[in-house]
C-alpha cells in the first residue's frame, strides 16, 4: 500500500480571483459569516464578514487607512516610488487625519444635499438625451450605451471638463482599479497602471492650466484656487485627488445602475412591481445597494493592539478587509430572506457607501442618478429585456463589483 496518499488541497474560504467568486461571491460570504467571521486569509489580512464587526471597524478610531504602511508591508520599501502608488498615496480616500480632514474639507461643499438636489434637472436631461439617441435601435449594451454615459457626463460637468474633451472619457477602457482588490499586482499590471496614471496626470494638468486662465463654477477651479493659496493643497494633492474624484464619481454609479437592472430582471416579480409602482423607486435604490453592492470591500489597518473584535485579537498593523457586500446580507440585520431582492423591504440601510469619516462624499449623487436613470428607462422602454440575465459578463475586479456588458433589446 502506498504510504504517500494524495489529498485534495482544500478550497480557500476567500478567493477573489476565482471566476465563480467574481460571478457570485455571496455563498462564500455566508460560509464566512457562519464558520469564521474574522477569517485570516492566506496573505495575512483579516476578513470581517458580519455586519456588527464591519460597522464597528469602519467607525472606530483605532483603525485607519495607513495606505503607505500596508503597501510597503506587502510589496517592499520601494513600492511608493511607483507612479500609481505615489499618486494613490495622496488620495483623500486613503488618507488618515489630519490630511484626510483637510482634503475632504476642500471638496465637501460640492456635494451638499442642496447642490446635489439642484442637479436633478441636468441628470434627467442627460438620461433623456441618452435614450433619445438609442431608442430607435431596438437594442443596446446597458453598460456602455446607458449606465456609463450618465455619470461620466455629470462628473465631467462637476469638474469643468470641456464638452469637446468628453468623448475620450466615454471611449476609455475600464480595465483599471484592480489596485483596490486584495490581490497581488503583477509587474505587467503595475506597468499598465503606471502608464494610465501618467496619461491621466498629463490630461488633468492641462485642465488645471485651462481653469487658471478661464475660471469656472466647477470643482477643478475651486481646487486650483486652493492650490494657488499655497497653504491648503500641493500640486501633487491637486492632481491625485482630481483623478480620484473623476474615477469615484462615475465607476460606482455605473455599477449601481447595471447591478440594479440585472437584479430586477432576475426577479421578474420585482420588475413588474416597480413598473406598476414607480413611487417605490427610492426604496428600490436602497435595496439594489444592499442586494448587490457596487463596492464590495474596503480596507482598514489597526493603529493599535485590540484585544477582541468578533472573537479575534487584532495586532497593530493588521489589515482588516471589511466585506460590505457580506454585511449587507447578514441575516442578523436583515432576517427576512436577505439573499432575495425585495424593493418593499423596510429599514434598508446598506453599508455600500462605507462608514465613519470615509463615508462616500457622492453617496446622494449616486442615488439620484440611479433613481432617475432606472425610473426613466422603465417608463420609456417598458418592454426591454436582457439577452442573458443568468450569465452576464462581470468585470474581473472584486472590490468594485460591476458588469462588463449587459446586452438588451426591446
Amino acid at each position: 500500500m502506498n504510504d504517500h496518499v494524495l489529498t485534495a488541497k482544500p478550497e480557500p474560504l476567500f478567493d477573489p480571483t476565482s471566476p465563480d467568486f467574481i460571478r457570485d461571491p455571496y455563498p462564500s460570504y455566508e460560509v464566512l459569516r457562519v464558520t469564521d467571521p474574522m477569517h485570516v486569509t492566506s496573505f495575512g489580512a483579516v476578513l470581517a464578514s458580519r455586519h456588527a464587526e464591519v460597522s464597528l471597524v469602519l467607525r472606530d478610531k483605532r483603525f485607519g487607512k495607513d495606505f503607505a504602511g500596508r503597501s510597503i508591508r506587502r510589496y517592499g520599501p520601494d513600492i511608493m516610488k511607483e507612479p500609481v502608488f505615489d499618486s494613490m498615496g495622496h488620495w483623500m480616500l486613503l488618507q488618515d487625519p489630519p490630511a484626510h480632514t483637510r482634503l475632504r474639507g476642500l471638496v465637501v461643499k460640492a456635494f451638499t444635499a442642496r447642490r446635489v438636489e439642484d442637479m436633478r434637472p441636468r441628470i434627467q436631461e442627460v438620461v433623456d438625451q441618452t435614450l433619445d439617441r438609442i431608442a430607435d435601435r431596438g437594442r443596446m449594451d446597458l453598460i456602455e450605451d446607458f449606465a456609463l454615459r450618465l455619470p461620466v457626463a455629470i462628473i465631467c460637468d462637476m469638474l469643468g471638463i470641456p464638452a469637446k474633451h468628453r468623448d475620450i472619457f466615454h471611449a476609455r477602457t475600464r480595465d483599471g482599479l484592480r489596485l483596490l482588490d486584495p490581490v497581488w499586482i503583477s509587474p505587467v499590471e503595475l506597468a499598465r497602471e503606471n502608464a494610465a496614471m501618467t496619461m491621466a496626470k498629463q490630461y488633468f494638468r492641462q485642465l488645471f492650466e485651462l481653469r487658471r486662465r478661464e475660471p469656472g463654477d466647477d470643482l477643478t477651479t475651486q481646487l486650483v484656487q486652493a492650490e494657488e493659496d499655497g497653504s491648503q493643497l500641493s500640486n501633487e494633492e491637486l492632481t491625485s485627488n482630481i483623478i480620484l474624484l473623476f474615477g469615484a464619481g462615475h465607476e460606482t454609479t455605473v455599477n449601481l445602475i447595471g447591478n440594479g437592472l440585472l437584479a430586477l430582471h432576475r426577479h421578474p416579480d420585482q420588475l413588474a412591481l416597480l413598473k406598476a409602482r414607480p413611487d417605490l423607486i427610492i426604496n428600490a435604490i436602497e435595496e439594489f445597494l444592499r442586494y448587490d453592492s457596487s463596492v464590495q470591500l474596503t480596507n482598514r489597518v489597526a493603529l493599535e493592539d485590540i484585544d477582541d473584535i468578533g472573537g479575534r485579537r487584532i495586532m497593530r498593523g493588521d489589515s482588516i478587509l471589511c466585506l460590505l457586500g457580506s454585511a449587507n446580507r447578514d441575516p442578523a440585520v436583515y432576517p427576512d430572506r436577505p439573499d432575495r431582492l425585495d424593493i418593499t423591504r423596510p429599514d434598508v440601510h446598506p453599508m455600500s457607501f462605507g462608514g465613519g469619516i470615509h463615508h462616500c462624499l457622492g453617496a446622494q449623487l449616486a442615488r439620484i442618478q440611479a433613481e432617475l436613470a432606472i425610473a426613466t428607462l422603465l417608463r420609456r422602454l417598458p418592454d426591454l429585456r436582457l439577452d442573458d440575465a443568468e450569465n452576464p459578463q462581470w468585470r474581473p475586479t472584486f472590490a468594485l463589483r460591476g458588469l462588463q456588458r449587459l446586452p438588451a433589446s426591446w
